[in-house]
Formats: structure tokens, sequence, C-alpha cells
């Protein structure tokens, strides 16, 4: 918990700078409103974190929790357990810091990750993959199971993804 704030800021860098290649000034600006940090993650033993170079270089976490994306101050989340047996984990708030993107840090996180799904019984894993997200879900073996749009306050429907993978 003590590096919620150094998180929400990566946060913000990540969502501004990695989003703008992928969607208007306006669908950056909506999409804060329907990302962030899920504390609920930390206090499950679910959240990590990488360093490198002294600095927070990424963070992304699994659930074992119904809410399928969103941070705390998001609409919609849903903190019931889910039943490993029937229905998969969830890939949650998964950001690289823009000065270490495509080195390694998101995969690394997202093998944890998975790792540890797998180790509670889960044979699944799915998330709410952002556009800019996809290729490195793609690469690590996720498909697309249906777009969707997440509706903000403004009006600016935020494209996602819901991708999933089978665990091994």
């Amino acid at each position: 918990m003590a590096d919620v704030e150094p998180l929400r800021a990566l946060m913000e860098q990540a969502i501004r700078i990695h989003l703008a290649a992928y969607l208007p000034p306006e669908g950056v600006a909506a999409s804060f409103e329907v990302m962030g940090l899920d504390t609920q993650l930390i206090a499950d033993g679910a959240y990590f974190v990488v360093e490198a170079d002294g600095k927070i270089a990424g963070c992304g976490g699994w659930s074992r929790r119904a809410t399928l994306f969103g941070g705390d101050h998001s609409a919609g989340r849903d903190s019931a357990l889910v039943d490993p047996a029937v229905e998969p984990a969830r890939i949650r708030a998964m950001y690289t810091h823009p000065d270490f993107a495509r080195r390694g840090v998101g995969k690394l996180i997202l093998d944890t990750c998975e790792a540890a799904a797998a180790a509670e019984g889960f044979g699944r894993c799915e998330m709410a993959a952002t556009l800019s997200g996809e290729p490195l879900y793609r690469a690590a073996g996720y498909q697309v199971i249906e777009p969707f749009e997440a509706q903000t306050s403004t009006g600016y429907r935020v494209p996602l993804l819901r991708m999933g993978k089978a665990l091994s």
C-alpha cells in the first residue's frame, strides 16, 4: 500500500502516452474514468511491481474476483469470488512506465500473474485489454473473445477487448 501514489502516477503516464497512438485526445481523457488502480488487488496479495533503475517500471495483477477491469473509482465493480473450477482468473491493471516499454516488463508481470492463478487452480485467464495492450497479449497467446466498449460520463465509449487464454 506504500506504493499506491507512485503506482497511480505511473498509470497516469502509461494511459496518457500509450493510448495516444490509438485514441483521440478525448478518448484518452475518458479512459481515466474506466481505468486505474484497484487496491483490492493489493489487499488480496495479487498485485506485482517490477522495479528497474530505481523506478517502478511496471505493475499488474490478477484477481480471483468477478470484476474484469477498472480502478477503485470505476462503476460496476463486483468483489464476489469466482470459482476456479468453472470461471477464469482476471488479469488486471497492467501498466508499463513509458520509459520501460517493450523491454519485457509487461511479459514478466503477465507470466507471474498466470503462474499465480494456475497455482490456485485456475485453468484460464481473461482480461479487458486496451488497444495498446493487445499486441503484448496476442504475443503471449491470448485471443480476442469479443470487442466491447466502456461507456463514460462524457459519452465517449472506450474500446476494449475481452481476451482469454487457457493456462497449461
